[in-house]
C-alpha cells in the first residue's frame, strides 16, 4: 500500500507482494506474468487498536509491462508522464472491513467498511546507481478515500510522503532484494473522523465523545526482503507504526500508539507472455 502502505491490511499485503519483484537494470522481461500464492500476516484491527488479528489468505501474482499501464513491485499504475527522474502515476489502495463488535474499543459503534483510495502520485528519483539496480526515491501519493458499499461515502483524503530505498542483490545474499520505506501520514478531518471520532450517541463513561481533527497521523517504517526463484517468489516484511503526536492521539479509540506488524508470502508463476519487452526500473 504502499498505504498506503495505507492503514489497512490489504494495502500492506499489496505492497508486500509488489516488492517481491527484483529491482534490476534494463532487461528483457515477459510482457505479463500470472500466478497465485498464499500469505500469512499479523496486523492490529486498525491503526491505534490494541487488538491484533492473524490472517492466512490467497494472493494473486500479476506483472504487466505495457507502455502506459504497468503492474509490478511499485503497484498498478498508469504512467501519464515519464522522465529519467520524475514519474507521474495513479496510486490506489484497498483496506478491508472491520466488525466493531469484535473490537472492544468500538463495541456498539458502526462497523468500519472496506475502503478504496485513488489519486495521483509523483515519484522523484533522488539517487540511482550506475547499474540502475539501487535507487532512492521520494514518493508523493495523494489519494481520495471512499467506503466500499452500495452507496459509497466520501471519507476524505490521505497524503503519505515517504522515502523509498531499493537494493538488489544484497551483499553476500545474491538474488535477495531489500526495500525500505519511511514517512509520515496526513489526513483531513473526514478521514480521521471516520476512524477516531466518537459521536455523542456512542459515548460512554469509558469512551467519551470525541471529534478528530485534520493533520499529522503518525509515522510508518517498513522493511521488506524478497527473492525470485525460477518458478516462484518469496518475500517477507515488517512494519513499525507510531502514532505519537498524531492529531487524534488522545481519541478514546486509540488504545496503542505504536506497534509492529509483519507477514510472509509465496507466489508461484503459472504462466507468462511469449512477448518480451525492455524493462528499465
Amino acid at each position: 500500500m504502499a498505504g498506503r502502505w495505507m492503514t489497512g491490511k490489504a494495502a500492506v499485503l499489496l505492497a508486500l507482494t509488489g516488492m517481491m519483484a527484483a529491482a534490476q537494470a534494463a532487461e528483457d522481461k515477459p510482457l505479463w506474468e500470472l500466478g497465485a500464492g498464499v500469505a500469512a500476516f499479523s496486523f492490529p484491527s486498525y491503526r491505534g487498536s490494541d487488538q491484533s488479528n492473524n490472517f492466512l489468505m490467497p494472493v494473486p501474482h500479476f506483472t504487466y509491462h505495457g507502455q502506459f499501464l504497468k503492474a509490478d513491485r511499485h503497484g498498478v499504475r498508469g504512467s501519464f508522464f515519464d522522465s529519467d527522474r520524475l514519474d507521474l502515476t495513479v496510486s490506489a489502495a484497498l483496506s478491508p472491513p472491520a466488525n466493531s463488535d469484535d473490537i472492544a474499543a468500538r463495541t456498539g459503534m458502526p462497523d468500519l467498511k472496506a475502503t478504496f483510495e485513488i489519486g495521483p502520485q509523483i515519484d522523484l528519483t533522488l539517487w540511482r546507481s550506475a547499474s540502475r539496480a539501487r535507487f532512492v526515491k521520494l514518493l508523493l501519493p495523494l489519494r481520495a478515500a471512499f467506503t466500499v458499499e452500495g452507496s459509497p461515502k466520501d471519507i476524505g483524503w490521505v497524503f503519505h510522503p515517504k522515502l523509498n530505498l531499493d537494493i538488489t542483490d544484497l551483499p553476500g545474499l545474491p538474488g535477495w532484494n531489500l526495500g525500505l520505506l519511511a514517512g509520515p501520514l496526513f489526513g483531513d478531518q473526514r478521514q480521521h473522523a471516520y476512524y477516531y471520532s466518537v459521536a455523542p450517541q456512542y459515548a460512554s463513561a469509558a469512551r467519551p465523545a470525541y471529534e478528530a481533527g485534520a493533520g499529522y497521523a503518525g509515522m510508518q517504517y517498513l522493511a521488506a526482503v524478497s527473492k525470485r526463484f525460477p518458478s516462484y517468489w518469496v518475500g517477507a516484511f515488517v512494519r513499525y507504526d507510531n502514532l505519537g503526536g498524531a492529531t487524534f492521539a488522545d481519541s478514546p479509540l486509540v488504545r496503542q500508539k505504536d506497534y509492529v506488524a509483519g507477514g510472509i508470502a509465496i507466489t508461484w508463476i503459472l504462466g507468462e507472455s511469449s512477448t518480451r519487452v525492455k524493462v528499465d526500473d
